[in-house]
């Protein structure tokens, strides 16, 4: 048994092996489809389809694997596996139709286009290195790429405004792709050339026919902007290369030397410009040092010349590829060896750092320190070498490519400079390094900075910036890693903190672990203190990875580890993340903390950005834990002066620091010493005696200062009775202020300075704040107001239980949209409804405790709050108003909704406790009235109204105000500590409103087919049809679509249930309820004229048997109100269409209609007029019982044939001749004519006496 058991685990291993294995060594194409290109089976099945068809049938194929390897872009090296399988039958079908077909036809073109296009694709992806190596290269194809080419090239291209490529431009570099390899092949030109044979060839003396078409497409391709001349210049630079290539090269050189030479000025010199600089830098990359010798004087010449000129001062890239031609050009003049005074250090494969790292690790005390000294010992053993005079030269231009102003000239000149030095020796190379280090000087702008530390950067990483140089390079880079220069509003030097962060990681990389030892004890701190605190989301990842990379290679690094996974890049993705938890996290370890509080005294508190000296305050704070006294002590004393600072910068970081850190102090129980404590209570009357809050910056500082005031306020500092007065002063100074966000302050101030130094004064002072803050509410002020009733909403219990009844009968009456038009402010109807609500939570909950809420006035308060609070609350539901700014109105529903809530809340528990208790809480009363009323704080009536108010809010045009009424309806119906009683049909409202989170109640496809089953529910729908329409009837089209298709899906859905006509009754119903109650209220009546009119488009409405008539009566009814004497033109047009409707049913009221119709024909605007005819004649058409059939005819011609926008009497008089014939009364109407003719003769006769008017005139103006 045991024999079997063993068997079995040994197949069950062996099959694992083997599972193992295949996962490991299985099939290649398998692998790479796992682990590399996840479409490789579709890409292969189109790729199979163009091979087989042996070219592109479907361009969407071509659209389709183009879109896939743009995904690719950043990860290129997946692509690399397959691209032998994608190229190489591609180039194929090129190589192959072109010899069938010729390279001239037509034909040719269209096949290769579309095979170019995925090519080029893979060219972005991949680089073009990896995929020529899949080209063919055969002698023979030669001359029939050059044929090829020369096919696309006189081709015209199609025009460059299509969407998607023709694939003109990417067959031209595919073309040249190929030419590049092809003219690497190892015999003569002039042996492949056929043509020779029917040309005047004359020998070497010059370039063979072929080349020289190459030459001439290749220059014509130097012109253009696109990648042709990038890929010509590639191609260039192997053609003149070869041996046999001298003429052509010469004659490339003088083509060159003409147009560096040239002085015009023209969009197309400048880019042959480009297109020869290009070409000559890629020239020297790959030329021979023997031939470019002889060229490199002209050329160096025009090469400085031009980068002088002021060509090259408006063109970044010309001056870049200027840098990169000069590098090359000293590179050429230097002889090819390698300094052996470099430091050779990390620059390793992995390979060989595997292999080393045994011998590196018993050596490495050796080594390193015997590597100094024999390193300086060779120094000086180093041979001397002639350094041509040019050199000079070319390294002055790339030290001042380094000052440049645009970054890739200064990382090109800097790449220069690391390449030069390479070849020079160790006294030269030191030279240019103290030319670098010049570049840091203070006058240097910040360019120059960062051009420095790029030079640095190539300069280690290369090993030429040897260990010994370190004492005077590390400062540098220091200084460069908190780099920052204020310049007007806002600062300069991001930049260069990230340049500077590359130089460490590039130390990190470079140098060992001996020699880095001391740099990386001074280095850390400084990275850390980027890393934490810097500004700027890449800077801050820049340090972490520097230091990352010389934790991981240097080693023996203390907590290197843990700070890395507590700086991670996505932990320093947020700054406040960084401030308040990153740096809090690393500052426990030792070296870091004093580092971190002097880089956010120094830098961060007085910052140019207001958020970040905040930030700066708060991250201060949050260091106090780990050393209390050397912040009390050090920090504080520090920081005391600077409120009096003359930059406004500095005294507002210090003034919120010194009050972050008192609080701080505090909350760990440490006692600032009593001269602290009278330096720190001083700083607001002496920031006051420096009138600190007068011009630039006032707003700044009153703000810190409130918030200065709280946090000692919190930590209960001593104050005198003089200082508690002036605090209390400048509060109620930052309560008037404008400005909200320091009334905010000043509140949240107020409330916690009220009960620490106020509660033990006497009543009057206390009353005496109290009055002061209700007088404010009527203040003409609109500051002053708003202020006053957010004050009173934090003052606490104390302050407001004796006269309770006032305050929340004056915060009702502010509440309410004021009288005077002048004086109407949102904003402090808004801040009244927050402090009245404010107000009632505190008199409830801190009465609990005392003996308030037990006696009559915690019955009346109740009350008071049942009857008046929530009445006001409800009239807030209803404040619309519009100014400048839009829907304003909209903070003050807002408010009262969240108030609603939560004095349902208030109410709610105090039901509870009464259920629960019974009578024992009941006052003895004869009167059975009140104990109903007690017991009966949150009623059925009280609920609905309630629901009622909020699901109108959810159902209105604003999509912010419906998903907050929608998550308040949420959290009442499911709150969990408190229940809410008596709420009607409570089971549908959980079912359309469902305790569930994230739901998108601000979307409207979502909201309104719920809330509108809530027309079903008889005491809802009033309150859901008043908000409904004025959805469905506004101007939104995509809440109009959403809110319509909703209604429309509810009232369909009664045909499939068989409800009949019941929901279509009640909701003409409500409608008509919604025109009576908003009478002459536009906001609403238009838009529900509207949404009458597309219901009866709809034929909604129109097709009841009993209550179309009641129904069409009232909106008759409404419209002689609302149209009379109106000027909107929205609602006179929907009033005239549903006029029209009205007038087309078969049923009595269409006469009362149709004559209220015909009286728009005689309106004085001409567009309405012409509105009202177009209704007439679509009512005839519809409805000829209204008009005797013998008159039918004349009254249509009369309607068709009458310019109703032009003369108003000619209009009139039609207007009549229809009356007479609908057999209508005309007396009316002669009436109403001959009202409106007195008007306009009287208005003519007022202003015919040019004397009376002019009297008038002056009469007013007040002579």
């Amino acid at each position: 048994m045991e024999e079997k058991m063993e068997m079995e685990e040994s197949s069950s291993l062996s099959t694992l092996r083997e599972g193992e294995e295949d996962d490991e060594h299985d099939s290649k194409e398998r692998v790479l489809q796992r682990y590399f290109l996840q479409e490789w089976k579709l890409v292969k099945s189109l790729l199979d389809g163009i091979v087989s068809a042996r070219r592109v049938s479907d361009l969407s194929a071509v659209h389709k694997i183009r879109s896939i390897m743009d995904k690719y872009q950043e990860q290129g090296q997946l692509i690399e596996p397959y691209l032998e399988s994608i190229v190489s039958p591609l180039m194929d079908i090129v190589r192959l139709r072109t010899m069938e077909l010729g390279a001239t036809s037509d034909e040719i073109l269209e096949v290769i286009k579309p095979i170019s296009i995925i090519i080029y694709a893979l060219v972005t992806v991949c680089g073009y290195k990896s995929v020529i190596k899949f080209f063919p290269h055969q002698v023979s194809d030669l001359e029939l790429a050059v044929s090829l080419l020369e096919k696309c090239h006189n081709t015209n291209a199609a025009t460059s405004l299509r969407q998607e490529s023709t694939g003109e431009m990417e067959t031209k570099c595919i073309i040249l792709l190929w030419l590049s390899i092809l003219v690497l092949i190892p015999f003569d030109i002039s042996s492949v050339d056929t043509s020779i044979a029917n040309s005047n060839y004359a020998g070497r003396d010059e370039p063979p026919p072929l080349v020289v078409r190459i030459l001439e497409f290749c220059k014509d391709y130097l012109s253009t902007a696109g990648p042709m001349r990038t890929i010509s210049g590639l191609l260039l630079s192997r053609l003149l290369t070869r041996p046999d290539m001298s003429k052509a090269f010469t004659s490339f050189i003088d083509w060159t030397h003409k147009i560096l030479s040239s002085t015009e000025d023209s969009v197309i010199d400048h880019f042959r410009m480009l297109g020869a600089v290009e070409a000559l830098a890629a020239i020297f990359k790959s030329g021979s040092t023997s031939v470019l010798l002889n060229v490199v004087p002209v050329l160096w010449n025009d090469t400085s010349v031009l980068m002088k000129s002021r060509t090259a001062a408006r063109s970044s890239l010309l001056r870049k590829y200027l840098v990169k031609l000069t590098q090359r050009i000293g590179l050429t003049c230097l002889p090819h060896r390698s300094a052996t005074w470099r430091y050779m250090g990390r620059n390793k494969t992995l390979e060989s750092l595997h292999a080393t790292r045994d011998c590196n690790q018993l050596n490495d005390s050796v080594n390193i320190n015997s590597f100094g000294d024999s390193q300086e010992a060779s120094c000086l053993e180093e041979e001397d070498m002639d350094v041509p005079d040019i050199i000079e030269d070319i390294i002055e231009l790339l030290l001042s490519g380094l000052r440049d102003t645009d970054t890739v000239v200064r990382w090109s000149a800097a790449k220069g400079i690391g390449r030069v030095t390479s070849r020079l020796t160790y006294s030269l190379s030191d030279e240019v390094l103290s030319s670098v280090l010049e570049l840091f000087s203070p006058g240097e702008g910040d360019g120059s900075w960062h051009g420095g530390c790029l030079a640095l950067a190539e300069l280690a990483r290369r090993g030429l910036l040897l260990p010994i140089s370190f004492p005077k390079v590390v400062p540098v880079i220091i200084k460069a890693l908190h780099y920052d220069i204020r310049r007007g509003p806002h600062s300069v030097g991001s930049h260069v903190r990230d340049a500077a962060a590359y130089v460490c990681w590039a130390f990190g990389r470079a140098y060992y672990y001996g020699d880095m030892k001391n740099v990386l004890e001074q280095l850390a701190p400084h990275l850390l203190t980027v890393a934490c605190y810097d500004r700027e989301v890449n800077c801050r990842r820049a340090a972490a990875a520097a230091f990352q990379e010389n934790v991981g290679r240097q080693g023996n690094f203390p907590h290197g580890i843990d700070i890395i996974n507590t700086a991670d890049y996505f932990a320093l993705s947020s700054r406040a993340n960084s401030y308040l938890h990153v740096a809090v996290s690393i500052a426990q370890y030792d070296g870091y903390l004093f580092e971190f509080v002097d880089e956010l005294l120094n830098s961060k508190i007085c910052h140019w950005d207001k958020g970040l000296r905040e930030l700066a305050a708060t991250a201060l704070s949050s260091l106090v834990k780990f050393e209390p006294e050397y912040f009390a002590n050090v920090v504080l004393e520090k920081l005391a002066p600077c409120t009096l600072s003359s930059d406004l910068c500095m005294r507002h970081g210090a003034t919120l620091a010194i009050g972050e850190l008192v609080l701080a102090l505090n909350r760990q129980n440490y006692v600032i010493s009593t001269d602290k404590q009278k330096v720190t209570a001083g700083i607001v009357p002496a920031i006051e005696k420096a009138r600190l809050y007068r011009g630039k910056g006032g707003e700044i500082m009153r703000s810190a200062v409130s918030r200065f005031i709280e946090c000692i306020s919190q930590a209960q500092v001593s104050l005198t009775e003089k200082i508690k007065r002036s605090l209390l002063d400048t509060l109620n100074e930052n309560l008037k202020h404008p400005n909200s966000n320091i009334q905010n302050a000043a509140v949240e101030a107020l409330k916690h300075y009220v009960p620490a130094y106020l509660l033990s004064t006497e009543n009057k002072g206390v009353t005496d704040i109290v009055s002061r803050y209700l007088e404010q509410l009527t203040d003409p002020n609109v500051a002053a107001r708003r202020g006053s009733a957010l004050a009173l909403g934090v003052l606490p219990f104390e302050f407001l239980a004796k006269g309770w009844k006032p305050i929340l009968t004056k915060l009702c009456s502010s509440c309410e949209i004021e009288d005077n038009p002048e004086d109407r402010d949102a904003e402090a109807r808004k801040n009244a409804v927050k402090g009245l609500v404010s107000v009632c939570e505190t008199l409830t909950e801190a009465g609990e405790s005392s003996a308030f809420l037990s006696g009559e006035d915690g019955h009346a308060l109740f009350l008071f709050i049942r009857n008046e609070v929530m009445s006001t609350l409800f009239k807030a539901l209803d404040d619309y108003s519009t100014d400048n700014r839009g829907d304003v109105g909209s903070w003050v529903r807002e408010a009262a909704m969240d108030g609603l809530e939560r004095c349902t809340y208030i109410l709610c528990k105090r039901y509870s406790i009464n259920q629960e208790q019974g009578s024992d809480l009941e006052p003895k009363r004869s009167d059975s009235s009140s104990s109903d009323q007690m017991s009966s704080y949150f009623d059925a009536g009280l609920a609905n109204n309630l629901v009622g108010g909020i699901v109108k809010q959810a159902v209105e045009k604003m999509d912010k105000i419906r998903e907050y009424a929608a998550r308040i309806l949420q959290r009442i119906l499911h709150n969990k500590a408190t229940f809410v009683p008596n709420i009607p049909h409570r089971e549908i409202l959980e079912q359309i409103v469902p305790d569930e989170v994230d739901l998108k109640w601000g979307e409207p496809t979502f909201s309104y087919p719920r809330f509108v089953q809530l027309l079903q529910v008889t005491c809802y729908s009033k309150y859901v049809v008043s908000g409904l329409v004025i959805s469905i009837g506004g101007l939104q089209d995509s809440l109009r679509k959403a809110s319509l298709s909703a209604l429309l899906d509810y009232l369909q859905s009664t045909v499939t249930e068989g409800h009949g006509d019941s929901r279509v009754f009640s909701l003409s119903v409500d409608i008509l309820w919604v025109l009576q109650k908003y009478r002459r209220c536009d906001r609403v009546i238009t838009p529900t004229l509207k949404t009458i009119e597309i219901l009866f488009s709809r034929k909604i409405l129109l097709n009841m048997e009993v209550q179309t008539p009641v129904f069409c009566a009232g909106v008759l009814d409404s419209l002689s109100t609302e149209l009379r004497g109106t000027k909107d033109f929205s609602k006179l047009y929907s009033g005239i269409a549903i006029l029209g409707y009205i007038a087309s049913i078969s049923d009595p009221v269409n006469q009362r209609a149709f004559s209220h119709l015909l009286t728009f024909l005689g309106h004085r605007y001409p567009k309405i007029r012409k509105s009202a005819a177009e209704q007439v004649y679509l009512v005839l058409l519809e409805n000829g019982n209204l008009i005797d059939e013998d008159k039918l005819n004349e009254a249509t011609e009369i309607i068709t044939e009458t310019c109703w926008e032009a003369d108003i009497e000619e209009a009139k008089k039609r207007r009549l001749q229809l009356h007479e014939m609908a057999n209508l009364g005309t007396a009316e109407i002669v009436k109403a004519t001959e009202k409106e003719s007195k008007k306009v003769v009287g208005k003519r006769l007022e202003s015919a006496d040019e004397n009376a008017s002019y009297s008038s005139l002056v009469g007013s103006a007040g002579f």
